[in-house]
């Protein structure tokens, strides 16, 4: 293994941090041009987000004005989402929907330029952007004080060349040189995370968010099974613009509901479990909730803009009888009460692209979660695209 040379550190064009190798090109891309401008205005950001959600974050950032996707990889356990905020948009990246975490970058390098723990170390954090994201931390997230204490977060996707924990451990002395009144502590008040987002490329940052973030301000109420409220943004957003009524006929802890209802949306839910009706009303308590089987929706024909679900697939929840019957049962009465032209988005690992015909796929997003494969499927309602149909959502009796 070749051994530091003692040649100081460079930057080359695209600010990843080198040793001894002046004008080396790098892949790394720059924030677009028009798309922030003034490097001065702009700081680099980084968002984890579950496995799979990458194209729905990136979706969501450009949505914001001075929000600018740059970069994604996968380090291994998280999708990672690189990308630039401009100085009046830093706290909306805090607010982002369907990302679990979110880092103020402090330093960026190769493998090419040194695959040994020090070389690294010194490339993440011995650049000039840690002042500015110290500061940027410190609006966001702070206060900064002169004596901090800080614990360091690795994640690696080969560990050929060396450890991760020797990495780690060259991080945490690399900041306590340059840092001697920090000390370290777990919890900490900081939290300095590298991580491998792609074959050979490490990115650095400071952690700006807290457990708030991925839990959307939390559940009044839990219940075992709850799906992660990132990805029940994510599927909101898959249902499109927020105009009129959604139902979630599998509502569970009423999950999708509540964000839904957060995007705009009038919400419905059902299940067939009283229970779950009863934790879904204390979590979203603004919807329509009603106990009733998704096979035998109590709604009239066309009376719904969207439906948004997560299909019980027999890990936590199961069905009565086989699942394929279960599904052409449930997609049937989703295609019925849809209007034509809205939105079924459903998450379930069974194969779903033919299972009605009276909807259209859209768009199948894989996503993993706490290790299991499964899938978001986004469908539209066949038939000419019109209002839904007017008056009572119930339908009448007899």
């Amino acid at each position: 293994m070749k051994r530091p040379t003692g040649k100081p550190t460079r930057r080359n064009t695209q600010g990843v941090a080198t040793r001894g190798r002046p004008g080396r090109a790098s892949a790394t891309p720059r924030l677009p041009r028009g798309h922030g401008g003034d490097s001065a205005k702009t700081v680099r950001v980084f968002a984890l987000a579950v496995p799979g959600l990458a194209p729905l974050v990136r979706a969501e950032l450009e949505d914001h004005d001075g929000l600018h996707p740059e970069d994604a990889g996968f380090d291994g356990r998280a999708d990672v989402v690189l990308f630039g905020a401009e100085r009046g948009s830093r706290v909306e990246a805090l607010a982002l929907t369907t990302a679990e975490d979110v880092f103020i970058e402090v330093g960026r390098t190769l493998r090419a330029h040194g695959d040994e723990p020090r070389w690294i170390a010194g490339g993440l954090w011995g650049t000039e952007r840690v002042q500015r994201a110290l500061s940027v931390w410190a609006e966001l997230a702070g206060p900064l004080r002169a004596r901090m204490t800080f614990r360091v977060i690795v994640r690696t996707l080969s560990e050929r060349s060396f450890r991760r924990t020797e990495l780690r451990r060259a991080l945490t002395d690399e900041v306590g040189r340059r840092q001697p009144k920090w000390r370290i502590d777990d919890p900490a008040a900081l939290e300095l995370w590298a991580i491998e987002y792609q074959p050979g490329r490490f990115v650095a940052g400071l952690r700006a968010s807290d457990v708030r973030m991925r839990q959307h301000q939390g559940r009044a109420a839990e219940r075992t099974g709850a799906l992660r409220p990132t990805v029940a943004a994510a599927m909101v957003r898959l249902a499109g613009e927020p105009r009129g009524r959604l139902l979630d006929p599998c509502c569970g802890s009423g999950t999708l509901l509540a964000e839904a209802q957060h995007r705009g949306w009038q919400g419905f839910g059902g299940d067939i479990d009283p229970t779950a009706i009863r934790v879904a009303h204390s979590n979203s308590p603004h919807a329509q909730l009603v106990v009733a089987d998704a096979r035998a929706i109590p709604y009239q024909d066309r009376v719904l803009d969207a439906c948004v679900s997560n299909l019980p697939f027999g890990r936590q929840y199961g069905v009565e009888g086989p699942m394929k019957p279960w599904l052409h049962a449930v997609t049937a009465e989703l295609t019925r009460v849809v209007r034509p032209g809205g939105r079924v988005v459903l998450l379930s690992p069974e194969q779903l692209a033919h299972v009605q015909s009276g909807l259209r796929l859209l768009r199948r997003v894989p996503i993993r979660l706490l290790g299991t494969r499964t899938t978001i499927w986004a469908f539209e309602r066949r038939g000419a695209s019109g209002q839904r149909e007017s008056g009572d959502v119930k339908r009448k009796a007899g």
